[in-house]
């Protein structure tokens, strides 16, 4: 198996691989959570920032990379910057749910416990939206590393440089082992996620 003639170059791509797509989800969550927050408390501004999401989610990956290769060039930095604008648009849209799903009778009772905005927010809304926003971030973390795999059209690296090998050399073995990770890698995200997101539903 041709596989093992390579392993220590597939063992740092698989690390890139998690590099990038942890970069990107940590830069997401940066930019995703203000404007989710945003859409739900500012009514006037909600319709522009959901419908921007909206769009957001209707790019194809490969034109996100493409289109800003213009202006950061091949690399990490826009493979990073790319696979963010992809997971930004789930964080927004779950987090805009979540924060607006809370029941007003609740938003009500808190207040007139006497808790301030701040309050209300951070031991209210916060535990409420938890769970609706875990989905998002689920969502947005399966397909980052899913689409990490074409950062390797930029020179960036990744698990993308494998399967591309595998291509090139007709190596079935090195083709599945990379393709097999990938999906290992979104489904490992996922399971720690949506256990994550029980927790959340437990305590509210």
């Amino acid at each position: 198996m041709r596989l093992n003639n390579h392993m220590a170059d597939f063992t740092a791509h698989v690390v890139e691989h998690l590099v990038l797509s942890l970069s990107a989800l940590m830069l997401a969550l940066a930019v995703g959570l203000p404007l989710g927050i945003l859409a739900a408390e500012a009514p006037r501004l909600r319709g522009a920032v959901v419908a921007l999401a909206g769009v957001g989610r209707t790019l194809p990956s490969l034109a996100v990379l493409m289109l800003l290769l213009p202006w950061l060039g091949v690399g990490a930095t826009p493979a990073i910057v790319a696979l963010a604008l992809l997971a930004i648009p789930p964080l927004v849209i779950s987090v805009d749910i979540g924060i607006r799903s809370v029941p007003l009778a609740t938003l009500d009772a808190a207040a007139g416990m006497g808790m301030t905005s701040v309050q209300r927010f951070s031991r209210v809304v916060i535990p409420f939206a938890l769970p609706v926003s875990f989905a998002g971030l689920r969502t947005a973390a399966t397909e980052t590393i899913a689409s990490a795999t074409l950062a390797t059209f930029i020179g960036a690296g990744g698990l993308g440089d494998e399967i591309v090998r595998g291509l090139q050399t007709d190596d079935p073995p090195l083709l599945f082992a990379a393709a097999a990770t990938v999906a290992g890698l979104a489904l490992a995200a996922d399971l720690v996620l949506g256990a994550a997101q029980r927790l959340t539903a437990v305590r509210e």
